[in-house]
């Protein structure tokens, strides 16, 4: 983390009553003091770490594991402390010569309930004196340093007094400012320390995330702000309200990584060093850093290696398996996400019909105003008959009372927008008269080529959705408006809905509309129709890039991709299933 200090939210010192705690969130009994550091600098961030296990690097999370490369490997000897224990006021033990130096030192003290991975240790005879290394800037203030680097400077000198070594002063080294910093462990700062160490209990127990900062200068270099989302939860909530507050794009517009698609039969997937290596037959070996890397899509049989297996799980980058027809079939991944607390709220939103259902009514709400702009949109002749149906559906959608009324809703606003749907397609020069002809929706299989596309299109989303719902904790496969059914990612297919018609039938009518995929780049067997190896390159190609096309966002005002939208709405409807605000806001364009 970087600058800057933080209030701690209710009363500092409060206790834990055990009956707080919920039966289904066993915390640990030791809070590592890095985690009080974040909990002064931000609960909510703390909360994330600590009880969701989340995280995610920055440039100055990087930088600054280059800086701690020195001391993160454990060398060096601490001395056994005195039989008993020493207190702060107690007499030095003079050394002769240079005080011994131990790094990456780890220690528990159970009775306070603390644990640490200390940077370095310095020890003169039975007086010790940790030194913790920080990426930033030594502030102008009194003290000369952050008060979330003091409470975990701290909390360790505390450990090491548990263990019966004396230390009464603890060091701070800024790297930037390339200042050490003293700092006394002094009664105030220990009875604080005690203090946030208590409330972080509290907090962790409570089974509610804090809120987000409000305009926080820390926000912006914080590792977790796409995670987090601060300033998008705090507005939802607020718009509840009756306010609109300004939110910041705190998040950048595109992602670094992109998915890797392999789809020649017979290639393999391998790794060598940090890199991932793809051989196809009859093409030169193609190599990718891992970290440009967010999925591996393998179309058939591809071979992956155990090594690169290994790389890809331990980097928490799902691999994901289609068919030769482009069906998602499976995914491979670690031990899944540790935010057991979303799970367990999804799991009690699912059991409950009628939160289920006001959640379904604003996906369903959501894909029906979609599907009603990209015909305003794209139709030739303007259907105005249609327009205005669906326009009426959306506003029954918003008052249906159980579920198989919205069922009904939403297949009469299905039939009424794929009825029209070939009013937004334009026939290729050359083309057979019926060649692109389309009459209505069907699958498994797809029967013509805009259905094969479709088809194609719809599985690339369900797996991106399921990927993202997978990463932040939820279970994709329990929905709230599709039911569950073995192998049937629900929820992706959930949230799909509101993205069915910006993303995948956006792409069909660009692709056709302008000659990029034609007759020659699909296969007729029988009734079933699919696309060639070529014709399937392509549409994926023209996917990835509607993905990582600039839109801006409705709501929020600042200018994402359409990949990062799918993140950010998976990750609100997270929060709005742990209570953060009330009502989901599907994503709409105008």
């Amino acid at each position: 983390m970087s600058t800057g200090s933080a209030n701690v939210p209710g009363g500092l010192g409060a206790t834990l009553a055990p009956e707080t705690v919920p039966a289904a969130l066993d915390l640990p009994e030791l809070i590592p003091a890095r985690m009080l550091n974040e909990f002064v600098y931000c609960p909510r961030c703390f909360y994330l770490e600590f009880v969701h296990g989340q995280f995610a690097h920055s440039a100055d999370t990087l930088e600054g594991s280059q800086i701690h490369e020195r001391v993160d490997k454990e060398s060096g000897d601490l001395p056994p402390a005195a039989d008993e224990p020493i207190g702060e006021t107690a007499p030095k033990t003079p050394v002769d010569g240079a005080p011994a130096v131990a790094r990456s030192v780890y220690l528990a003290a159970p009775q306070l309930g603390l644990v640490a991975r200390m940077d370095l240790l310095e020890a003169d005879g039975n007086r010790v004196t940790p030194v913790d290394y920080k990426r930033g800037s030594a502030p102008e203030q009194p003290g000369g340093a952050w008060e979330p680097d003091r409470v975990q400077l701290c909390a360790q000198a505390l450990i090491l007094r548990e263990h019966g070594y004396q230390c009464d002063e603890g060091v701070i080294y800024y790297a930037q400012s390339r200042a050490r910093v003293a700092v006394p462990i002094d009664a105030d700062l220990v009875a604080k320390t005690l203090a946030y160490r208590d409330e972080a209990r509290r907090v962790a127990a409570a089974g509610q995330i804090p809120p987000p900062l409000v305009d926080s200068p820390k926000c912006p270099r914080c590792s977790l702000v796409g995670i987090c989302l601060p300033d998008e939860v705090h507005f939802l909530a607020q718009r509840e309200q009756g306010e609109r507050p300004q939110v910041r794009r705190l998040l950048p517009a595109r992602p670094d990584d992109l998915p890797v698609y392999v789809l020649a039969p017979g290639g393999s997937v391998g790794v060598t060093g940090d890199q991932l290596y793809v051989a196809v037959p009859d093409a030169p070996r193609q190599l990718l850093r891992l970290l440009d890397v967010s999925q591996l899509n393998l179309f058939g049989n591809i071979q992956v290696s155990t090594q690169a297996l290994r790389k890809l799980v331990d980097r928490g980058t799902p691999i994901c398996y289609f068919t030769f027809g482009g069906y998602f079939q499976a995914m491979t991944l670690g031990l899944g996400h540790k935010n057991v607390e979303l799970r367990i709220k999804q799991f009690r939103t699912a059991a409950d019909a009628a939160a289920s259902l006001r959640f379904a009514r604003r996906f369903i709400a959501g894909k029906i105003t979609n599907c009603r702009t990209l015909l305003r949109r794209n139709a030739t002749d303007r259907p105005h008959e249609a327009l205005r149906d669906l326009l009426d559906l959306r506003r029954r959608v918003a008052a249906a009372q159980d579920t198989a009324s919205l069922l009904g809703l939403e297949g009469n606003a299905a039939r009424v927008y794929f009825q029209n749907f070939a009013r937004m397609l334009k026939r290729p020069k050359g083309a057979d008269l019926g060649t692109f002809d389309f009459q209505s929706r069907n699958r498994r299989p797809p029967r013509d080529p805009v259905n094969a596309l479709l088809s194609l299109g719809y599985s690339l989303l369900t797996k991106d959705l399921t990927v993202i719902l997978q990463a932040i904790g939820f279970d994709p496969f329990l929905g709230f408006y599709h039911r569950p059914r073995y192998g049937r990612p629900a929820l992706a297919l959930d949230l799909a809905e509101e993205f069915r018609p910006l993303v995948v039938d956006s792409v069909v009518i660009q692709v056709l509309n302008t000659g990029e995929i034609g007759p020659g780049d699909f296969l007729t067997r029988g009734p079933a129709c699919s696309l060639t190896a070529a014709g399937r390159r392509t549409f994926i190609q023209a996917y990835e890039r509607r993905l990582d096309t600039l839109i801006r966002h409705p709501l929020f005002g600042y200018t994402i991709s359409y990949r990062r939208v799918l993140d950010v709405q998976a990750r609100l409807l997270a929060a709005c299933v742990q209570g953060e605000f009330k009502e989901y806001a599907p994503f709409v364009t105008r």
